[in-house]
């Protein structure tokens, strides 16, 4: 038996080479401008891994934390810190804010921002820089930007002290809907912007990245001002450059496909598709490159809206379907959600179904019902569900009064026969507006078109007394005489008592109406009263006749009429074929080309010459022998006109 072969010892593996913290730091710069903070934390742990006590890598993890909302182990790495001779005490508060920001950002009903504003305020005693920038911002984002301009007046601070500064500023302005204003700060936001910047030694490319916030929101508040041309070019100019952070690149392009609608629908559908993108599952979307936590929940709802109304223009309704079905779950409460949903139904001819959604939404959310409501009469309307539409106009009470809602809900009880129910709302307007101390009162109006209406469903009475009132409130012409017209058919003496307050017409002095209407018009008597009338006649279509204005003659230019020259000949419009000096030309009558030699020439016309001589003498002697017999045949018969042409 053969001995056994001793194992050899498997060697060891050597420890991978450590890798240089500059490479480290460089991976960490790189992840953190590529907005990959998962990846910048994990490398800042390799960092402290080889050097524990390093204070940069320690905040790049604490900051690239926050980003990437893992509030609590920021919070740990924060407290975790605080053991080291560093100081965190400006980080802990803060993140402490950034988390009731971000978790109240998840429903917009129970935001804290107040409580972060309450905690900026207990910091302005501490010396921090920059710390009016932040407050500004938690103003904003708890909906008191108009505080921003009390809170710079009390800590004595110029909006222009810094970009940053200005461009929230500007921020608060536009929620204010103080465009102009905030055109101009931003403006000037760039422009400190670029000088700063540029004395701190930032490259070109550095330099745009920094301020594409402060152009996009230039962009967007032209878009506000009507200057489309001007935020179109902005939009593209940043789309183009590429040199934008990912969430100003996201509202780039979809405040650019706002503005071009229904145009360009495929290049629009695939700059959004690089926004959003499809996990592993049927109803799973999230927007791509993090900016899911980059952006606001209004901001994301805008793009995914958007993705929406272009796949229904581009007539992709499964995919339009597919992405509404999980919008309501995504923004929960939201309006614009269950507006697309009921879009989707009604381009799949499902308007029933889209308007009963829209019913059990205004139900679930009173507070949010209004424009709910007048989606659904839209839909009904245009579905021709009349009555539907009208109730839920009806339903909308801030705009029951309004003259355009009246004459809407007028319009369509009347197409749909409820008659009775168009008079109510009148008379309900009529009594609001009667009641009503504005300024600008539209009573006057509405009674006019109420009289109008009733005029038209013959209601004659409650149109004059409509029309009388207008005249004892108002005092119009037009309201007096439609009163008298009115009138005239149910109530003569009124009629005759308002008549006599119209203005006379002038040229109607010297006519005498009652003998006017007595007369039947002209007739015709004996005596020539016809022959009068038609000169009368006549005579006045003579007097009507105007001259015609005798207009200078064109001449072409370079033209002296003073020295005309020889006149144009008249016959220079007709073919040549048809003028009188044409001559055509003559055809060749000669023989044909001679050919052969001279002699064979004269002998063929020697015997031609002699043919024609004897054919010649051979007539003569038939039309000689035909004398000869014409007076026998003659006696016979009568020659038939074929052979007397022989």
């Amino acid at each position: 038996m053969a001995p056994k072969t001793k194992e050899k010892p498997k060697p060891s593996p050597s420890p991978s080479p450590a890798i240089p913290i500059e490479d480290l730091f460089a991976n960490l710069n790189r992840h953190i401008q590529r907005s990959e903070y998962e990846e910048a934390t994990k490398v800042a742990d390799q960092v402290l891994a080889v050097a524990p006590g390093d204070e940069d890598a320690l905040r790049c993890k604490i900051v690239a934390l926050i980003k990437a909302d893992d509030i609590d182990r920021a919070l740990s790495a924060i407290q975790a810190a605080e053991k080291r001779p560093f100081d965190f005490s400006f980080f802990k508060p803060r993140e402490n804010i950034f988390c009731l920001a971000i978790r109240g950002s998840d429903s917009l009903s129970f935001r804290r921002m107040d409580a972060c504003v309450n905690v900026y305020e207990k910091l302005q005693r501490s010396k921090i820089e920059s710390l009016e920038i932040n407050v500004a911002a938690s103003l904003i984002s708890s909906g008191r930007a108009s505080e921003v301009q009390k809170m710079l007046d009390l800590l004595k601070i110029k909006a222009t002290s810094s970009f940053e500064l200005a461009y929230n500023v500007a921020y608060s302005l536009i929620e204010e809907k103080r465009y102009n204003d905030a055109e101009q700060l931003l403006l000037s936001a760039r422009r400190i912007g670029q000088e700063t910047l540029m004395e701190d030694n930032w490259a070109d490319d550095e330099i745009e990245i920094e301020l594409a916030p402060i152009a996009v929101q230039l962009a967007y508040v032209q878009q506000l001002l009507g200057q489309s041309l001007e935020a179109m070019d902005g939009y593209k100019d940043i789309i183009k450059k590429n040199l934008a952070d990912d969430s100003s690149l996201a509202v780039a392009i979809n405040n650019l496909i706002s503005l071009r609608g229904p145009k360009d629908v495929s290049d629009s559908l695939r700059k959004l598709d690089g926004l959003i993108e499809k996990d592993n599952g049927p109803k799973n979307f999230q927007l791509a490159r993090g900016l899911d936590l980059k952006l606001s929940s209004k901001q994301k709802e805008a793009i995914y809206s958007n993705q929406v109304l272009l796949l229904l223009f581009a007539n992709k309704i499964a995919q339009a379907r597919e992405l509404v079905a999980v919008l309501p779950g995504m923004f929960p409460g939201c309006v614009m959600p269950v507006l697309l949903e009921s879009a989707v139904l009604v381009k799949e001819n499902k308007a029933g179904k889209a308007e009963e959604i829209l019913l059990q939404f205004a139900n679930r959310f009173p507070e949010a019902s209004k424009v709910v409501f007048l989606a659904r009469a839209q839909v009904a309307a245009a579905a021709g569900h009349l009555q539907v539409a009208a109730d839920s106009l009806a339903r909308v009470p801030d705009i029951q009064h309004m003259p355009a809602t009246v004459a809407t809900l007028v319009s369509l009880k009347e197409r749909a026969g409820d008659i009775d129910g168009a008079t109510a709302v009148l008379n309900d307007a009529i009594k609001w507006w009667s009641n009503s101390m504005t300024e600008n009162n539209s009573l006057s109006l509405i009674m006019q078109e109420a009289a109008s209406f009733m005029l038209r469903h013959g209601r004659e009475e409650a149109a004059a007394n409509l029309y009388e009132n207008l005249v004892k409130s108002h005092g119009s012409a037009e309201a007096l005489a439609g009163l008298v017209s009115t009138a005239a058919h149910v109530n003569i003496d009124k009629a005759e008592t308002y008549e006599k307050n119209l203005k006379p017409l002038s040229g109607l002095k010297g006519v005498d109406i009652d003998s006017l209407e007595k007369t039947s018009g002209a007739h015709v008597e004996s005596g020539g009263n016809l022959q009068n009338i038609r000169t009368y006649v006549e005579g006045k279509g003579k007097a009507k006749s105007k001259k015609k204005r005798k207009r200078k003659p064109k001449y072409p230019k370079g033209f002296d009429p003073a020295n005309p020259g020889p006149p144009p000949d008249p016959e220079r419009w007709l073919p040549k074929r048809e003028r009188s000096s044409y001559r055509p030309k003559r055809k060749d009558k000669r023989a044909a080309q001679v050919r052969g030699s001279q002699g064979a020439i004269g002998r063929e016309r020697h015997e031609n010459n002699g043919a024609s001589s004897a054919t010649t003498s051979k007539l003569q002697q038939a039309s000689a022998s035909a004398k000869a017999e014409q007076p026998s045949k003659a006696s016979t018969s009568k020659p038939s006109k074929k052979k007397s042409r022989k």
